[in-house]
């Protein structure tokens, strides 16, 4: 894996906690070499990513929509930035940059940007892994509803794997580098949806 796409919130919350881990992801990906595809923003958790990767050396491509670049939010520090008319440009070019999407904690834009990939996957718009960090337990009641989604019968048992998911960056790393894609619904008979 060449590069990743992070999504994350733009909001810095109260606990501290969240900024570090954010600041830790860019600094680790950098180390590994592996350049971050990015919101493109200098704010809260998107600005610490960038900076983390940043100040260690590594590749940090912003992409964001115009409306948000003109509100003085866009980080011009980064190794290329992208300006896109939209929130669906936006997300095609994350997915055309990168060969995976991690998702650390985040509000409803991250959330958006995370079924996006989870189900352009599952369709078989692309076969990259995507990867849920759930540092402090965040993602925890997530991945619960997943799981019920998946035992009521909404996620076929080809795409129950789809989403991995790890509470540690070095763990979810290693289980996206191994990630074997599934069969896509575009790939499937009838018989089998």
């Amino acid at each position: 894996m060449k590069r990743l796409a992070i999504y994350c919130g733009s909001a810095t919350p109260a606990d501290p906690r969240y900024m570090e881990l954010a600041r830790e992801v860019g600094v680790t990906l950098a180390e590994r070499g592996i350049g971050v595809v990015y919101g493109g923003g200098r704010l809260g958790l998107m600005g610490a990513v960038a900076k983390g990767a940043l100040d260690a050396g590594g590749e940090v491509i912003g992409v964001i929509p115009d409306a948000l670049a003109n509100s003085e939010v866009a980080n011009h520090d980064c190794t290329e930035l992208h300006l896109v008319g939209g929130m669906h440009e936006r997300k095609q070019k994350f997915t055309d940059l990168s060969d995976g999407f991690v998702t650390i904690p985040g509000g409803v834009g991250t959330m958006d940007e995370l079924w996006e990939a989870v189900s352009w996957a599952q369709l078989g718009y692309h076969i990259k892994p995507v990867g849920l960090l759930n540092a402090f337990g965040f993602y925890d009641h997530l991945i619960a509803f997943n799981r019920h989604m998946a035992e009521v019968g909404f996620v076929r048992p080809a795409h129950q794997g789809i989403i991995l998911a790890a509470d540690t960056l070095s763990a979810l790393l290693q289980e996206m580098e191994s990630y074997a894609p599934h069969t896509p619904i575009f790939r499937m008979k009838a018989a089998d949806l």
